[in-house]
């Protein structure tokens, strides 16, 4: 499965999300904390008590190599779940990526380690680690539902996720997408115009 992701990484989160009939979008704000990577494989969840990452402790020790943590709260809210100490962790155990539906913090830190993380604020706001939370849960970011083991898509315009059922036929329909990109690509370079090819210009004659 890891050239699965890999072509997947390399398609990047629009066309997955096109080629999937657009649907698994993460329709919420979310930026890399360093930018112009990507990556896919298979989610591993945590879902911390409101404001508390005892729960993202716990799920390091599940974590396996070429996963996804994806780690959220019953209400997103910008409280710390991830920093330095916790992907250090995550770099040892081989994670592939980090998905923080709250905030991070260290960023100049997880910004050197060769981990990708994406997030939705940056805060040095502590969490607490009194709620055990749960692990390996389905939860929802975004409108979409992500089970353990769907498979996640991150890059610089966001995240989208694949169910893990789907994962073969969304592949396919991601190469058919990206060869008709191709071909569209080398017409406009050619200098034919998007508005003549699809019937644009005669519909507003």
């Amino acid at each position: 499965m890891t050239t699965v992701y890999k072509e997947l990484a390399e398609a990047g989160v629009a066309t997955v999300y096109e080629a999937y009939g657009r649907r698994g979008l993460l329709d919420v704000d979310l930026f890399p904390v360093a930018p112009g990577r990507g990556v896919a494989g298979p989610a591993r969840i945590a879902l911390c008590g409101q404001g508390d990452n005892r729960a993202v402790h716990e799920v390091m020790a599940y974590a396996r190599p070429g996963e996804i943590l994806v780690l959220t709260m019953p209400v997103a809210a910008p409280v710390a779940l991830f920093g330095d100490l916790l992907a250090t962790q995550a770099v040892a155990a081989g994670v592939a990526g980090v998905l923080v539906d709250a905030a991070v913090r260290d960023s100049a830190d997880l910004a050197r380690l060769d981990l990708p993380v994406w997030s939705r604020w940056r805060r040095a706001t502590g969490a607490t680690k009194d709620t055990r939370g749960y692990v390996n849960v389905p939860v929802t970011v975004g409108g979409t539902e992500i089970a353990p083991g769907d498979v996640l898509v991150l890059d610089d315009d966001g995240a989208t996720a694949i169910a893990r059922s789907d994962v073969d036929s969304a592949l396919t329909a991601v190469r058919e997408r990206l060869a008709k990109e191709d071909g569209l690509r080398r017409r406009w370079a050619a200098g034919e115009l998007s508005y003549d090819a699809y019937g644009m210009r005669a519909e507003d004659s």
